[in-house]
């Protein structure tokens, strides 16, 4: 695995880069991509850290598994590649957007716009084996995001945090409240979409603590 990361995030996580439990990711990653089909492609692994650098984060959105289906996964959380059906937690999140902000539900799950305005769309774990769910979890992939985080409460301010469901909120713990905006509600999931995260109201809420701090809105 190359580690090809916007050099803004490089100057933020070189430390990370540099300790032995990457080294053995590193090592991992790159054995499962020779002898496995893995999701997503290479060069897609830190899309999330290109289309969205350090300096212009505004929000996170926390995920947790890349989309393990064929030409699914885009190196976005939640996001997929053009032409390919969106997902269900996707199509229950634009729901609560066009409810919340009267938009028109997109024909498509690409969320490359979002991340291009700030939005950090970022998964626990950054690669998966085809169809396996899951199946690189534990190998050092959340301990490096979990720097990530941990950057961004340090070095940021008022950023808003998104933390759907009770594996993001908890991987989000270390946020500072009093420094950034940190909204919760059950994760968009088929699931648990209707116990409180329909009419979470998370896209006006996030538009309204950048604007109350003179930073620029997100088009949702």
């Amino acid at each position: 695995m190359d580690v090809r990361i916007h050099e803004s995030w490089k100057s933020e996580l070189e430390r990370e880069f540099e300790q032995p439990y990457f080294k053995q990711l590193t090592d991992f990653v790159r054995d499962e991509y020779r002898n496995n089909v893995c999701y997503p492609p290479g060069n897609r692994i830190f899309s999330a850290f290109d289309y969205c650098p350090f300096d212009a984060v505004r929000v996170v959105i926390l995920g947790q598994d890349p989309y393990h289906g064929p030409g699914q996964a885009n190196g976005l959380c939640f996001s997929v590649n053009d032409g390919v059906a969106v997902p269900r937690s996707l199509m229950n999140i634009y729901k609560e957007i066009a409810s919340d902000l009267g938009k028109e539900v997109p024909a498509h799950g690409n969320l490359e716009r979002w991340a291009k305005q700030g939005v950090l769309l970022l998964n626990a774990t950054l690669t998966v084996r085809a169809h396996q769910a899951g199946s690189h979890q534990n190998q050092g992939w959340e301990q490096f995001t979990d720097a990530v985080v941990q950057a961004i409460n340090d070095h940021k301010e008022r950023v808003v945090f998104i933390l759907w469901g009770s594996y993001a909120q908890q991987k989000g713990a270390v946020i500072e409240p009093a420094k950034h905006c940190i909204l919760k509600s059950p994760h968009p999931s088929p699931l648990s979409a209707s116990r409180g995260f329909f009419g979470c109201r998370h896209f006006s809420a996030a538009n309204a603590y950048l604007r109350e701090h003179g930073l620029p809105t997100i088009d949702w």
